[in-house]
């Protein structure tokens, strides 16, 4: 059959057309069922996509990311995060903290307690001395109130959740809203808003483990991490920080130019041990050189097998790089892989951990009629090898 030119030109626009509204529309949210808990609340998954093929999975139980899926450099796709199949994984195992929200405050606080005008508040001792990520039922154990999002070029998720006041010994009634969101460049951007009734204290971020080769592939050690920070935060013995900012150079914690994590993870360094006391590890804060940046990349991470590449721009002043210290090889976690130690890391953006105990970090206090604000993107790329 012969067709005209004029024929053929408004063919070509109606196909470009087409495809113009074929890539927009496959920007979406899916929502299905993912069990339910043993009171009988049911909880759901909601899945981001776009037209990459990249799938990012949020589940209400914890504001967990329970999966994402990004290609390697030669276009196979793989889940890149730990985590679990079903709510039971979760349930059973949740002192790992596999891709959940964290609060109300990441990471620890000294033996639990901080002073308010004149207040000692006491969170549940969870991390023996300490109280970690907000006690033993933080953000991380709620089932939050979800809603489909979407805006000029993304689409995604927004979960909700009132904490009430004196939960986990922090006073005032915090409302937390927490937006997981995804666009067409396969930047998962995630953007915490909460406001208190009383004083209080915030420091929230989202705990998942990365491993850039594909969840349960292996050990991370070979993946190369830069950091922008020249400066981190030691730790004492009970894994609290000593107040001082030291300097990362001549130190395992150099990070500044991309190194391998496995480099100096055995080094025989006091820091190190303190972390993991076996075999050494990772599991310190980082001061970012440009705090508050959030066009300036703070971390990447990338991984010579796959060629993956994972960059976070964020605008706390910190993160905490952990490297699964504690992960033994027990754990089956997606289509039954086993997560050996040293099997992902973690970057937790964040304010400083202990914060309200120590006068030379950044304050992480809320007050009534202000609203606490922290965004992070995780944005994923590819190298050719």
């Amino acid at each position: 059959m012969k067709v005209s030119r004029k024929s053929a030109v408004l063919l070509g626009i109606g196909f470009a057309l087409m495809s113009g509204f074929s890539q927009a529309s496959s920007l979406h949210v899916d929502r299905a069922p993912f069990g339910t808990l043993p009171d009988g609340r049911a909880i759901e998954r909601y899945t981001l996509q776009n037209s990459n093929g990249m799938r990012v999975g949020i589940i209400t139980y914890g504001g967990i990311v329970q999966s994402i899926e990004v290609p390697d450099a030669k276009g196979h796709m793989d889940d890149v995060v730990l985590g679990f199949d079903d709510v039971k994984g979760y349930l059973d195992n949740g002192t790992v903290y596999f891709g959940a929200l964290i609060g109300r405050f990441g990471n620890r606080l000294a033996k639990g307690k901080f002073e308010l005008d004149g207040t000692t508040y006491q969170v549940p001792i969870n991390n023996d001395p300490n109280a970690l990520h907000g006690g033993p039922e933080g953000f991380n154990t709620k089932v939050w109130q979800a809603k489909p999002i979407e805006g000029k070029d993304w689409k995604g998720v927004s979960l909700n959740y009132v904490s009430s006041d004196g939960e986990m010994g922090f006073p005032g009634t915090l409302t937390t809203t927490v937006r997981y969101t995804l666009n067409e460049r396969n930047e998962l951007q995630v953007e915490y808003i909460a406001t208190t009734d009383k004083p209080t204290v915030v420091n929230l971020t989202n705990h998942s483990y990365f491993n850039l080769a594909g969840a349960g592939n292996g050990t991370i050690l070979d993946q190369k991490v830069t950091i922008h920070a020249s400066k981190y935060t030691p730790i004492d013995s009970t894994l609290i920080p000593t107040g001082e900012l030291a300097e990362v150079k001549g130190t395992p914690m150099d990070f500044v130019h991309p190194t391998a994590i496995g480099k100096h993870i055995r080094d025989d360094d006091q820091q190190l041990k303190y972390a993991e006391p076996k075999q050494g590890g990772f599991d310190f804060n980082w001061a970012f050189d440009k705090p508050g940046q959030l066009d300036a990349v703070a971390v990447t991470a990338f991984d010579p097998s796959s060629g993956r590449r994972l960059e976070m721009y964020t605008t706390e002043p910190g993160v905490q790089f952990y490297t699964s210290n504690f992960l033994d090889g027990t754990i089956k976690g997606k289509q039954g892989k086993v997560y050996p130690h040293w099997g992902a890391f973690t970057l937790e953006a964040q304010h400083f951990p202990d914060a309200p105990n120590q006068p030379n970090f950044a304050s992480t206090r809320l007050n009534p009629g202000e609203t606490y604000k922290q965004t992070t993107i995780y944005k994923f790329s590819t190298l050719k090898q």
